[in-house]
């Protein structure tokens, strides 16, 4: 009996020491598999003038691990404490390579690369690789090839998947000149939407022209704020014109106008009902897409007071209530909601929207700001999907009281077409998401002019003075051209105004006795009289009208305002209006515009320099660095 008992001791031992020796094993490879990390950080400046150079792709070399710098040039990234190489690179500019050793801030100066920029991978439309010549040009639009894309809204592990072009644009004829005495009347409805700068800016920075479709040159103007002065009046925003030389043609006039929004501050904006409406099917799994929305979504929560509401409904292949509205102050409830949030399924658009309006009604606040928040890719694939049903449904739900605002993410399958008739429709507006920092600018910067409409159904009807202006033709709004009876009529539907907003339209005018291509050949079967000038209006260039309504009334409300032919020299002109003049030059150059003449990449980034201004958040800045990285590509 003691031999046995002695034995048992034994094996036990024995056991204890090898499972001892197990655990330590363990141990050791446990700490082997694991890789500690310190954090980078540094500041990407351009040689030539020692700013920031945002934007730039800083990858840890051998690896799929990076970042991009933000509107400062600066960057955060952590890597493997055994070291590695960094690589810094931007479109335009010579890459360097910097070893990562014992110091913690890296700091790298980019050059200008003079190189031949001549050869780009192309993905085309049946997803092929073309390796060929970028003749971006005067005369030539590659609007349907497309990169694979790289997401850089934050540090992460970059996916490297092939997408097949899918993404849609609504195509659109550039507005031409239109005789003032056969058709005095030009009418549209404002754009306060952005959408299409920070899409083309994501095109230029993966290295592609942009597809001509995507550019609408009205949202370029208006993704900047200019320096108006405030509404002094009772009316929700203030009027102010300029006119000057067109730059792209010193024959031509042009006609700046500039609409200033009221400045509500935030403590005094009326209670929100905030719905986010959050698209979790199978194509918003992207880096890009859900997770980027995540963290937009999340910068906007820290906005919110105690008096503002949320709740929040998705859609994938059905819809559903995850969060039930939720007090601003109870951040903790919906950061939670927000972080549970995972993708995969089809993508049930309609049912989704249907129910998030459902919600927003169940829980209206009367007197204050009910909205939906719907944030996708735009790619509907069940129930209502086409651009049409998808119109009448928010046709219909607009009538509730409850604006909307469309947030878009991701490319590759992205649906810019169905996002803005959803916001045109929805009494809304559409801003698309390529970075966070842009996601700061619309929901932390933009705030209330994002999220509270201080007027809706904004109109603008011009009147030329034909005894002044021979011909005009209005710069971008193609598709918000209206009937001239359209502008009296209250049941039209126009766009909206948001608190703070600006919204900026350019009108090229040919001066009555000036000789232009674009002059139509006098007729053969009739004349037309010399047109008499009735009244005291000599002086009068044209005559703008405005109507609007309050948010919560249907009666629209006219002011009047007469714009004298007081023409300024160009180098006098504004900040506001020589700025305007080189975004939209831009713009006509990107869409290979049968006005632009002789006007280039140089000539934008001159007037675009000696326009800045104070350029606080530093998108001016981009705008001229991205304006330079193209030309280098653009004129090879």
């Amino acid at each position: 009996m003691g031999l046995c008992i002695s034995l048992i001791n034994q094996i036990q031992k024995i056991m204890h020491i090898k499972i001892g020796i197990l655990f330590i094993a363990l141990l050791m490879l446990s700490s082997f598999g694991r890789q500690t990390t310190r954090t980078i950080t540094g500041k990407v400046t351009d040689a030539l003038d020692g700013s920031g150079l945002p934007g730039t792709t800083v990858l840890l070399k051998g690896s799929t691990h990076g970042t991009t710098t933000d509107l400062n040039g600066d960057y955060s990234l952590a890597v493997p404490d055994s070291g590695g190489t960094l690589v810094f690179s931007f479109i335009g500019y010579t890459s360097e390579e910097v070893k990562i050793e014992a110091n913690e801030v890296i700091n790298v100066t980019l050059s200008a690369d003079n190189s031949a920029l001549e050869e780009v991978v192309v993905v085309g439309h049946g997803g092929n690789s073309i390796l060929g010549p970028l003749r971006i040009g005067k005369k030539y639009r590659e609007s349907k090839a497309h990169f694979a894309p790289s997401a850089d809204y934050s540090t992460h592990t970059w996916p490297q998947p092939h997408y097949p072009n899918s993404e849609e644009y609504k195509g659109m004829e550039e507005n031409s000149f239109k005789i003032a005495l056969n058709e005095p009347l030009s009418t549209f409805s404002i754009d306060v939407d952005a959408a299409s700068y920070s899409t083309l800016r994501r095109f230029i920075n993966n290295g592609q022209h942009p597809p001509a479709e995507a550019v609408r040159i009205e949202e370029m103007v208006n993704y900047f704020n200019y320096d108006y002065e405030q509404p002094k009046g009772d009316d929700p925003f203030a009027i102010h014109t300029e006119i000057s030389t067109a730059p792209w043609n010193p024959k031509h006039q042009l006609v700046h106008i500039g609409l200033q929004g009221k400045k509500i501050p935030t403590g005094d904006l009326p209670s929100s009902n905030l719905v986010f409406l959050i698209d979790v099917s199978g194509s918003m799994s992207d880096p890009n897409k859900l997770p980027l929305l995540k963290s937009s979504f999340k910068m906007l929560v820290e906005e919110l007071r105690p008096e503002d509401y949320v709740s929040i409904v998705v859609y994938a292949g059905a819809a559903g209530l995850v969060l039930e509205p939720t007090p601003g102050d109870e951040k903790g409830k919906i950061l939670k909601a927000l972080n549970k949030l995972e993708s995969g399924g089809s993508t049930a658009g309609g049912a989704g929207i249907e129910l998030a309006y459902a919600t927003a009604k169940d829980h209206f606040i009367a007197g204050g700001n009910n909205r939906v928040i719907l944030a996708t890719d735009g790619d509907f694939n069940v129930g209502a999907s086409s651009d049409e049903s998808m119109e009448k449904l928010i046709e219909q739900k607009r009538k509730d009281g409850i604006f909307l605002t469309v947030l878009g993410y991701g490319m590759g399958n992205y649906k810019d077409s169905k996002m803005e008739i959803l916001a045109d429709k929805g009494n809304g507006n559409y801003a698309y998401i390529d970075n966070i920092t842009e996601a700061r600018k619309v929901l932390v910067s933009e705030f209330g002019g994002t999220l509270f409409t201080i007027a809706k159904d904004v109109k603008l009807q011009v009147e030329f003075n034909p005894a002044k202006v021979q011909a005009y033709r209005l710069i971008g709004y193609e598709n918000r051209m209206l009937a001239s009876e359209d502008f009296n009529n209250d049941k039209k539907d126009a766009g909206e105004l948001g608190s703070g907003h600006t919204v900026t339209a350019l009108y090229e005018i040919i001066p009555v006795g000036v000789s232009s291509k674009y002059s139509v050949d006098k007729l053969k079967y009739q004349t037309n009289p010399k047109q008499e000038v009735t009244g005291n209006f000599s002086d009068e260039l044209m005559t703008v009208k405005f109507r609007y309504k309050n948010p919560d009334e249907e009666e629209s409300k006219l002011i009047v305002h007469p714009l004298l032919d007081s023409h300024t020299d160009l180098d006098a002109t504004s900040d506001n209006f020589r700025w305007s003049a080189s975004v939209a030059g831009f713009g006509m150059l990107l869409r290979d515009s049968d006005y632009i003449n002789e006007f280039g990449y140089s000539d934008v980034i001159n007037y675009a320099e000696n326009a800045r201004g104070e350029d606080e958040e530093g998108y001016r800045i981009e705008f001229i660095k991205m304006v330079k990285s193209f030309g280098l590509i653009a004129d090879r």
